[in-house]
C-alpha cells in the first residue's frame, strides 16, 4: 500500500511539471515615434561615462560624494534588497514546505473511564517530517506570480539606475547654476561699486551747488536697484547651495566655481536613433518590466479558476516506549492529497482576471508614455542646444554694443553733450544684457547635461549591474 501510494504521487507531480501552463511571451509593442531626432547630430549613439563627458574635476569629485551619502539612492538601492525578497518569498511555493518534529505525551486516565478497569498513565513519543499543502502547480498559476514577482524585481533595479542619474544630473545642473550665478553676482556687484562712485560724486556735486538733486536721485535709485539685484541673486544661490548639499547628503564646503571652467565633450555624444532609448534609457526599462509583470498576472488570474490539487504528507516513527522508538516496525506515515474546485465565488474571479487584464493595458499605455517622454527629452534638448547656441552669439555681439554705448554715454556726459539719464540707461541696458548673457551661457551648458541624461545617462555604469 505504501509503495503504490508514493508510486502515484511521482507518477502526478511528473504530470504536473508537464503539463505546467507556459506565459506566452509579450508581444513586442510598437510606440509611434518618428525615425530620426529633429535636428539630429550624425553617428551612433556610444556609451559614456558620466565623468569622461564632463571637464571638471571639482564637479566629478562633488557628484562622486553624493553617489556614496544621497539617501534617495539609498533608499532606492535598498529596494533592490527589498525585492529581490518578495521574490524569494514567492519563489518558495514552488517547493514543498516540509519541517521536522519530535514530541512526547503523557496522558493519566482515571479507572472510572479506564476500558480495563484501573487508572492508567500512557506514554507516547514520535520523530517525523511533515509536508503541508504542498499545491501542484499544474496550470502554472505559483509560476506566474513567480513571473511577476521577478520581473517587480528588475523593474526596481533599473529604477534604482534612474534614481543614480537622476541624482547625478541634479547634482550637475545645481552645480553649474551655483557657477551661474556666481557670475551673475561678481557682474552685478561690479556694476553697483560703480553706482556707488556715481553717488559718491554726484552727492559732492549736489552739496557744493555744482549738480541737481535730480542727477543725484537718479544715481542713488540706479544704486538701490543694483544692490536690490545683488541680494536677489545671493538669496539664489544660498538656496541652490542648501539644495546642492542636500543632494550630496553631508555638509560641504562650497567653493567658488567658474562658470567659464565646466567644459562638455559634447562631440563624443552621438545621439544615435530613437531606438537606441529603449535600451539605453533605465526608466524604459522598469515601465517594459512592470508591463511583463502585468501580464504575468494575467496568466496567475486565468489559473485561479481551475482545480487546486495540494499534497499533505508525513512519515516518522513512533512508540510508547523511548527506547523503542526507533525499532522495526516503528514507523507512521500519512499522505493525503486534496483537491479544490471553485464553484461559486460571488465574480471574484472574473473582476481579478478583469482587474489584471486592466492594469495590462494601463502598463501598455504607461511604457508608450515612457518611450514618447524620452524621445521628446532628446529631442527639447537638440532644440534647446541649437537656438541657445545661436542666442548666445547674437547675445555676446550685443553685450559689445551695450558696453560701446556705456562708454559713449559717460563720454558724451563727461563733455556736457547729454544729461546724467543718458548714462543711467545705458548703464542698465549694460547690466541687463550681462545678465541675460550669463543665463543663456549657463542654459546652454544645462543642455548639454539634460542632452546626456535624455539619451540614458552613465549606461557605462548600467552594464556593470
Amino acid at each position: 500500500m505504501q509503495f503504490t501510494s508514493l508510486k502515484w504521487m511521482c507518477v502526478v507531480l511528473t504530470s504536473s511539471l508537464v503539463g505546467c501552463s507556459q506565459i506566452t511571451p509579450l508581444p513586442e509593442h510598437q510606440v509611434a515615434l518618428s525615425q530620426t531626432y529633429p535636428l539630429q547630430t550624425q553617428g551612433n549613439y556610444q556609451v559614456l561615462s558620466w565623468d569622461n563627458y564632463v571637464n571638471d574635476q571639482q564637479l566629478i569629485n562633488l557628484v562622486d560624494l553624493a553617489l556614496v551619502s544621497n539617501q534617495d539612492l539609498k533608499i532606492a538601492s535598498l529596494r533592490i534588497h527589498e525585492a529581490q525578497a518578495a521574490y524569494g518569498i514567492q519563489r518558495a511555493e514552488l517547493f514543498p514546505n516540509i519541517g521536522g518534529n519530535a514530541g512526547m505525551e503523557r496522558n493519566h486516565v482515571p479507572a472510572d473511564l479506564s476500558y480495563v478497569g484501573r487508572e492508567m498513565t500512557t506514554s507516547q513519543y514520535s520523530v517525523g517530517l511533515g509536508m503541508n499543502q504542498w499545491e501542484l502547480d499544474l496550470w502554472g498559476r505559483i509560476r506566474s506570480l513567480n513571473e511577476a514577482a521577478l520581473q517587480q524585481f528588475f523593474a526596481v533595479e533599473s529604477n534604482v539606475q534612474a534614481v543614480r542619474n537622476s541624482l547625478i544630473q541634479q547634482t550637475v545642473l545645481s552645480y553649474l547654476t551655483l557657477s551661474e550665478l556666481d557670475k551673475r553676482i561678481y557682474f552685478a556687484q561690479r556694476s553697483v561699486q560703480n553706482y556707488e562712485k556715481s553717488v559718491r560724486i554726484f552727492k559732492r556735486r549736489f552739496e557744493v551747488g555744482a549738480g541737481s538733486k535730480v542727477e543725484y536721485m537718479q544715481a542713488k535709485t540706479m544704486l538701490s536697484n543694483g544692490q536690490a539685484l545683488v541680494a536677489e541673486i545671493q538669496k539664489s544661490r544660498a538656496l541652490t547651495a542648501n539644495y546642492l548639499v542636500q543632494l550630496v547628503g553631508q555638509p560641504i564646503s562650497l567653493p567658488k566655481t567658474d562658470l567659464d571652467q565646466v567644459t562638455f565633450k559634447t562631440s563624443m555624444l552621438q545621439t544615435g536613433l530613437p531606438s537606441d532609448l529603449l535600451l539605453n534609457r533605465p526608466d524604459i526599462h522598469a515601465a517594459e518590466a512592470m508591463l511583463k509583470s502585468k501580464h504575468a498576472n494575467i496568466y496567475a488570474a486565468r489559473a485561479a479558476f481551475f482545480p487546486r490539487i495540494a499534497l499533505t504528507g508525513s512519515f516518522g516513527t513512533a512508540s510508547a516506549d523511548l527506547d523503542d522508538l526507533f525499532k522495526s516496525g516503528s514507523s507512521v506515515w500519512s499522505f493525503a492529497p486534496s483537491i479544490s474546485v471553485p464553484i461559486f465565488t460571488a465574480g471574484r474571479l472574473k473582476n481579478n482576471l478583469t482587474l489584471a487584464e486592466v492594469r495590462k493595458e494601463i502598463a501598455v499605455a504607461e511604457y508608450e508614455k515612457t518611450v514618447q517622454n524620452a524621445f521628446r527629452e532628446v529631442s527639447d534638448a537638440l532644440v534647446q542646444q541649437k537656438y541657445l547656441d545661436q542666442q548666445l552669439r547674437i547675445q555676446k555681439q550685443g553685450l559689445s554694443a551695450f558696453q560701446e554705448t556705456a562708454r559713449l554715454a559717460q563720454l558724451r556726459y563727461d563733455n556736457g553733450a547729454v544729461g546724467y539719464l543718458d548714462v543711467l540707461d545705458a548703464q542698465r541696458n549694460l547690466l541687463s544684457a550681462e545678465q541675460q548673457w550669463i543665463e543663456t551661457q549657463s542654459s546652454l551648458m544645462q543642455s548639454y547635461v539634460s542632452l546626456y541624461f535624455a539619451l540614458g545617462g552613465d549606461t557605462a555604469f548600467a552594464k556593470k549591474i
